[in-house]
């Protein structure tokens, strides 16, 4: 469970911290606002890229908090800028660092209750990461791709998959 976990959301964290820096510094190269490109989103109803990295980074904190029965720690969602952006994966990463196999490994029958919108969902850990948690943090992450793509910036594959 750690290894399904932990290290893949750190590798596609840092990966996104890359997109986000290839789309800054396009930005500057072809003088375009950074807010154009943080307030962008692929359809009228879909969130803007800063809202899809804030949730992929509560994705990621959640996946490993409710696998480890851990509180899951707040963020403000208050990031205006590339920078706090970037900081918000960091300070991500750095908590999901502090996960040690012991923490995860065996939660694979772990209860994992969620409220969405349909009420209170219920699942087992294994359940929860491979079916919801992933697919979940995935989505937003593509999304942000997905959003810088459509508006130009240079990416490919290889920036989505980062360093294996």
């Amino acid at each position: 469970m750690y290894q399904a976990s932990i290290p893949v959301l750190i590798n596609r964290l840092n990966a996104l911290s890359q997109v986000l820096a290839k789309a800054e510094e396009n930005a500057a190269a072809r003088k375009i606002d950074p807010n154009v490109f943080l307030s962008a989103r692929l359809a009228p109803d879909m969130l803007t890229l800063t809202q899809q990295v804030q949730i992929a980074s509560d994705n990621a904190k959640g996946i490993a908090s409710r696998l480890a029965g851990r509180e899951i720690p707040s963020y403000e969602d208050n990031e205006a800028s590339f920078a706090e952006l970037q900081e918000r994966i960091a300070k991500t990463v750095r908590y999901l660092e502090s996960f040690a196999p012991a923490d995860i490994d065996g939660s694979e029958e772990r209860p994992v209750e969620m409220r969405l919108r349909g009420g209170l969902v219920k699942f087992a850990g294994q359940q929860y990461l491979l079916n919801f948690g992933l697919a979940n943090f995935y989505f937003h992450v593509v999304a942000a791709y997905a959003i810088l793509r459509h508006n130009g910036v240079p990416l490919g594959k290889a920036d989505f998959i980062g360093s294996i």
